[in-house]
């Protein structure tokens, strides 16, 4: 069984291919770019949806959910480069990063936790599997996840560099499982989300990790309140920056910008474009 199921891409552009051989790895293409949202109604879906469904929704599940809908509309940013060749994912692997307490002295530790086929599966879905997940990564009850960190802080310093490039050739240029020796299949998925705002930062480039082979890094920002126009007036409103990396040896403009406009259609329209609720409860309005 494969680490990863995939298929090759068949149609390359010319220009695709001078970008996958103009850089080597991961380290040299990153682009950036940052996205303004209105998070009125976003603020009011989560309150609706908490009231309905006893669940605690965030935003980092509403971006997770709209970055999967993002990758199901564009499937050529749904890839990972091998051998120097793009393959297509057969469906959308979301990461998201979590904070885990290590010991005293405020020292934590981040920990990845994964929502597989996630275009597939709705908010309730996604807040349920990420609630089980986060649960036992930060009582240390994801057994493969903590077998995997131990076995990192045996690897001495000066050999980390070579260690970290080899697993990735094993994992992703070869595409070999490694879940019987205890390491999670694609643990980073085609996309990661990250929330900042929970540390009370607003905005933040995150660079890319070449050994996790994942193309685009997205991170959520602290809501605020701003002065915003609104039918050609000025008024207060809650506004968030959503900034992104990608990788640009086969991730450009064009998917980018099917991600920004997925993300912004969803977190600015939610209650067209997330569940439907069975019970309303008054906005914020």
């Amino acid at each position: 069984m494969p680490n990863l199921d995939l298929v090759p891409k068949q149609e390359i552009s010319s220009f695709r291919k001078l970008a996958i051989g103009t850089w080597h790895t991961a380290y040299d293409p990153s682009v950036y770019g940052t996205l303004t949202l209105r998070m009125d109604r976003a603020l009011d879906y989560i309150k609706a949806f908490r009231h309905s469904t006893g669940r605690r929704l965030t935003v980092t599940h509403l971006v997770a959910k709209a970055c999967a809908e993002a990758l199901r509309r564009c499937p050529d940013a749904n890839a990972i480069l091998r051998w120097n060749k793009i393959y297509l994912r057969r469906s959308v692997t979301v990461s998201v990063l979590v904070v885990q307490t290590v010991g005293g002295d405020g020292e934590v530790d981040l920990t990845v936790t994964t929502i597989e086929r996630a275009h597939e599966k709705n908010l309730v879905q996604i807040v349920d599997e990420l609630d089980r997940t986060i649960e036992r990564a930060r009582h240390r009850g994801d057994r493969a996840v903590e077998e995997t960190k131990r076995a990192i802080r045996h690897i001495p310093f000066l050999f980390m560099n070579a260690f970290l490039r080899l697993l990735s050739f094993v994992m992703y240029t070869l595409n070999l499982d490694l879940s019987k020796l205890g390491l999670p299949r694609d643990p980073f998925g085609a996309v990661t989300v990250t929330n900042i705002g929970s540390l009370g930062l607003e905005n933040a480039y995150v660079p890319l990790a070449p050994y996790t082979r994942t193309p685009i890094l997205v991170v959520l920002g602290a809501v605020r309140d701003e002065p915003v126009v609104e039918d050609g007036k000025v008024v207060p409103g809650k506004v968030m920056r959503v900034s992104a990396t990608f990788d640009h040896r086969f991730i450009d403009g064009l998917h980018a910008s099917v991600l920004a406009r997925t993300v912004r259609e969803m977190l600015e329209d939610p209650f067209r474009c997330f569940d439907r609720l069975e019970a309303d409860v008054p906005t914020s309005g």
